[in-house]
Formats: C-alpha cells, sequence, structure tokens
C-alpha cells in the first residue's frame, strides 16, 4: 500500500518540478478484489492494484488538473507539464481561491476505518462465503448469484500551502440474489469492518423472500400504506442530497430554492451529514483538504442549511440569496477542483425515533391493516426536479399485507412518489443502520412505514 510518507516523497517531486504559483496533489487508490458468483458457482475472481496522483497547478487564477497512474519521475515529470500547459490556456478565474491553507484542522476524531482482518481477506476467504451462500440455496432449491468483494484503499491530499491530509480505510460488501420459479430475494451488505457482515445470515434473508413471494399475485394500483426496508429508504433519500448545495442554490436547480428555514417534512424526520458517525465510511476530509463537519441539515421536518465548498460559500456571501439559506460557511463538502458540481453532503445519517417510537419491520407490518412490504427499489428516476416526484420499481420481495401479517407475495410495482410527500406522511420508523442499495451511495437510515404511497402502474413480473 502506498503510505503517507511515500506520498510526500512524490509530492515534494513535482513542487520541485512545477513552476506554477500554487500546487495541489491528490492521491488515491489501493487494493480491490472481487468474487463474483451465478447458478451456485464461482465464475470470476480478480484482483486489482491502482495508485494514482491528480495534480492541479495554479496560474495567476488560471488552474487545470492532469491525472497519471505512473508514479516513476519520468511520468511525474508528464503530469506536472500537462497541468501547466492545460492551466496556461484557461481563462483567469476572478472567484478562485488560494489552495487550502494547513492551518485547518478537524475538530474530531474519526474512528478507525482499516480493519486488519478486511485487509486480510484471501480469495478462499470470499470463496467460503460464497460457499455458505450456495448452500442457503441448495438447501432451499434455489439458485444464487452474486458478489463478495473487498478492498484496502487511500486518500491523500497535499498542497504547497502546507497542508498534508491522509486517510486509509478498509470496504467489504456482499450483494445476494436468491432466485426461485417465479420470484426472488436479495439482500446487500457493506462495512469497513468484514466481522460485521454474516454471509449466512444475508443468504438466509434473501432466501426467504424469494420463498414467501412464489407466485405472486396481481394487486391494483393505487395508493397504499407501505413498509420500506432501508435500502428502499436509501434509494428513494439519496435523490434529494446533492440539491443540499449552496451551488444548487446558486444555479437554481436545488428543490430547496426558497424553501432553506420552511417546514418541508413531517416532525419526525431529522437528518444529519457526519462523516465521524460510528456507522459511516469515507475520508474526514473534503476535495480540497477541508475536514467535514459535521451538519444538521434537516431538524423536525424544517431544512435548516446547506453544505458549502470554499468557493461556493464566498459566491453565496456575495449573492442575493446570502440571507435565505441559513449559516453560510465553507463546511468541509466540496468536490476536487475544477467541477461543476460544487459540493454535496456524502455522510447522511438520519435521526432515529425516540425509543418507544422505534419499530422493527415486523411491527410496522403488526400494526399494517393493509399496505405493502418492500425489499428494495430500482430503475429510480426523477420526474419532477422541484417537487422531487420519482418514479421507480419495486424488485425482489414485494408482499401483500393485510390484519398485520404479511400474506402472499405481489407482482411488482412502478411507482410515482414526491420526496416531500413520503417524507411528511412517515408514520412509523425503525432503528437507523447502515444500509446498502443499487441506486444511491450508503446511508444511514432506517426502515419506514408511510401512507398514500402512489403506486402506478403494475408489472407482469
Amino acid at each position: 500500500m502506498l503510505n503517507k510518507d511515500q506520498a510526500a516523497d512524490i509530492f515534494k517531486k513535482l513542487k520541485s518540478y512545477s513552476s506554477a504559483d500554487e500546487i495541489e496533489v491528490i492521491f488515491y487508490g489501493g487494493k480491490t478484489a472481487l468474487t463474483r458468483f451465478a447458478n451456485n458457482i464461482i465464475h470470476q475472481n480478480v484482483a486489482e492494484e491502482n495508485y494514482g496522483v491528480s495534480l492541479r497547478t495554479v496560474f495567476n487564477g488560471r488552474t487545470a488538473r492532469a491525472t497519471t497512474n505512473k508514479l516513476d519521475d519520468e511520468s511525474l515529470r508528464r503530469v506536472v507539464a500537462a497541468s501547466e500547459s492545460l492551466a496556461k490556456v484557461q481563462h483567469p478565474d476572478p472567484e478562485l481561491l488560494p489552495v487550502a491553507d494547513k492551518s485547518v484542522r478537524a475538530t474530531r476524531t474519526l474512528p478507525s476505518r482499516h480493519f486488519a482482518q478486511t485487509a486480510a481477506l484471501t480469495p478462499e476467504d470470499r470463496a467460503e462465503g460464497v460457499k455458505k451462500i450456495v448452500g442457503v440455496a441448495e438447501k432451499h432449491k434455489l439458485t444464487t448469484a452474486g458478489v463478495f468483494s473487498c478492498g484496502e484503499t487511500i486518500e491523500g491530499i497535499f498542497n504547497s500551502r502546507g497542508l498534508a491530509q491522509w486517510h486509509a480505510q478498509t470496504s467489504s460488501e456482499i450483494s445476494i440474489t436468491m432466485l426461485a420459479d417465479k420470484s426472488s430475494g436479495w439482500q446487500k451488505a457493506n462495512s469497513p469492518n468484514v466481522a460485521h457482515l454474516d454471509a449466512e445470515c444475508l443468504a438466509e434473508i434473501a432466501a426467504s423472500k424469494a420463498i414467501q413471494s412464489a407466485a405472486p399475485r396481481e394487486l391494483p394500483a393505487g395508493k397504499y400504506t407501505v413498509i420500506l426496508e432501508p435500502a428502499a429508504v436509501l434509494d428513494m433519500a439519496g435523490f434529494m442530497f446533492w440539491d443540499f448545495a449552496g451551488l444548487a442554490i446558486l444555479d437554481q436547480r436545488s428543490f430547496l430554492t426558497n424553501r432553506v428555514g420552511t417546514k418541508l417534512f413531517g416532525d419526525n424526520i431529522n437528518i444529519w451529514d457526519d462523516a465521524a458517525h460510528p456507522l459511516q465510511s469515507g475520508s474526514p476530509y473534503d476535495g480540497e483538504g477541508v475536514p467535514r463537519e459535521r451538519l444538521q441539515l434537516v431538524e423536525n421536518g424544517v431544512i435548516k442549511r446547506l453544505v458549502y465548498a470554499r468557493a461556493t460559500a464566498e459566491k453565496m456571501r456575495k449573492s442575493e440569496h446570502k440571507d435565505q439559506v441559513g449559516p453560510v460557511e465553507a463546511t468541509g463538502h466540496g468536490f476536487p477542483l475544477p467541477n461543476e458540481v460544487g459540493e454535496a453532503p456524502m455522510n447522511i445519517v438520519f435521526g432515529a425515533p425516540a425509543k418507544e417510537n422505534e419499530k422493527t419491520v415486523d411491527q410496522m407490518v403488526a400494526s399494517t391493516e393493509r399496505g405493502v412490504l418492500v425489499t428494495r427499489l430500482w430503475y429510480i428516476r426523477e420526474v419532477d426536479p422541484y417537487e422531487k416526484i420519482l418514479t421507480g420499481m419495486t424488485r425482489d420481495g414485494t408482499f401483500y399485507v393485510e390484519d398485520g401479517k404479511v400474506k402472499h407475495g405481489i407482482l411488482n410495482f412502478r411507482f410515482n412518489e414526491s420526496l416531500i410527500h413520503m417524507f411528511s406522511n412517515v408514520e412509523e420508523m425503525g432503528a437507523p443502520v447502515r444500509a446498502s442499495g443499487e441506486e444511491s451511495f450508503d446511508m444511514v437510515v432506517p426502515a419506514m412505514k408511510v401512507k398514500d404511497f402512489n403506486f402506478t402502474e403494475v408489472t407482469k413480473f
């Protein structure tokens, strides 16, 4: 693994090769591996180790970036020349800030996200996990497919004003689909610590969903009370967090335009961005090396604030919106420059309900007279950006609930649902957990029971 000392030596070389006013270097990469299986057998095993150096140079307000994954001296000279030649032909940006100063310091200690057990995973270890998954499938006369992956990665950022940030972490992920004749079940989980993943348990849950949803029946489209498991909540919610960027307000492309400080969701919706949360993962600083702050984005349904890169905060302070968007300051949520997106909160944590109000999925089912239980969603697309209306489909375990019991599997639905409406109609919630989906980044989210969820069409499967 590339370490911080080695990266510091490479940075010194790059700095010595450059004639720029300022330079900023991002290091990234690591070791990744995966074992893929289908039809109850392993059919692919791959591994890769790769490191990249991304150099940004600055000449009197002009900036550009060039990247290489070759770390020999000649390649480093070439990447400096490429960045500098590109920077010199750019138009000057009067709003370009100096690179971040080394004085920026994190105010909180991040939990360890590098685990020796995860880093030491071998192909044999992953194969043993797949063996357990296949064993569950064969026991239930099902066919399984999925992935068991792991990695050990680094992120670092150094610049000519003395900033030197470094982060190393491990990752592990299991995704399982169980297939029956006319039904399927799914489960997915990931964690920096592989000890938190139980391949056999995940397989049993996926298998039970495939078995229980066998011979699915048709339920008419309409508005139903819906119980969304965490993966389904995550894949819906992920569509709104790009709109919490200050630049999205300045560009007038956010559904929060003229809504910061207003009550948009139900009283029971509280949302933070918190990189140091024990169930989160990732770097404690942003693409410029600024520490990520813990921010409450939504408090009791009220939109409290936005996130900012350094340059966006400067722009917002000079804009007509500055008095309408809550606190304006760099929050450590920017992406590497140059970019057109600005920033976004990437460590989302939903607040837990009061202990006495916390419900399991089984308890939500038990309190439902007539509704639908959804394992996950897919093929989600935005229909109305301002009302945040999304369309998509259910998948891999959709069930009819009646009189407090799961009765049978049902054919999948297409939905058209507004996130504003959805988060205003949450009747019950579970304890937030680290969840993985397919349409959005990982978050810490609860299962939710939502009234009047709008299903518009029935599929044929």
